[in-house]
């Protein structure tokens, strides 16, 4: 399992007093609000990686603007354009009931009654529900709804995932790849 999540990337500086644009991989960009510092990565590497407290947060559009302590002009902002902000995961919203973090599902082995179906590699976030990109040898790529008549078990300490597949999820009937 993860121990740091992916929350945005900076894009560009702004204005002339150290601002930096974030586009947010959170589905929740007010999370920013909560946050007290970051870890900023170039390359998404944790060789050279710092640690940044956020003294302002506001938001335009569809992004979120920081100013980073340490980061006092543009010209500093501009070296951290394309930087990657995670969190520990301690410093993760809290989730509910069924509900789990992008990053530990990704990656996780699915099976369906009839044995190994293959691996999680995408969850896509529709609105109504989020839906499972799975990677099978024998059928191909495999969607699957996250709902509670098709994900029977999560088990993301153990890497696994029990679904159960809807008739027309998968076509039995043609070839198999």
């Amino acid at each position: 399992m993860e121990k740091f999540f992916h929350v945005g990337t900076i894009t560009s500086p702004h204005g002339v007093r150290g601002d930096v644009k974030v586009y947010p991989t959170t589905d929740d960009p007010e999370r920013f609000l909560d946050l007290d510092k970051v870890i900023l990565r170039k390359n998404g590497r944790e060789t050279g990686q710092e640690i940044r407290r956020i003294s302002n947060v506001r938001f335009i559009k569809n992004l979120v603007i920081l100013h980073l302590e340490g980061v006092p002009d543009r010209n500093t902002a501009e070296l951290y354009r394309k930087w990657e902000l995670y969190v520990p995961r301690e410093d993760a919203v809290p989730l509910t009931e069924d509900e789990y973090y992008i990053a530990d599902l990704v990656g996780m082995k699915v099976y369906r009654e009839e044995g190994f179906l293959g691996t999680l590699r995408e969850v896509m976030q529709t609105g109504a529900n989020d839906v499972y990109v799975v990677d099978s040898t024998e059928w191909g790529e495999v969607l699957i709804p996250a709902i509670k008549a098709c994900i029977m078990k999560v088990d993301p300490a153990g890497g696994r995932m029990d679904v159960h597949l809807l008739p027309g999820l998968i076509d039995e009937r043609k070839e198999k790849k």
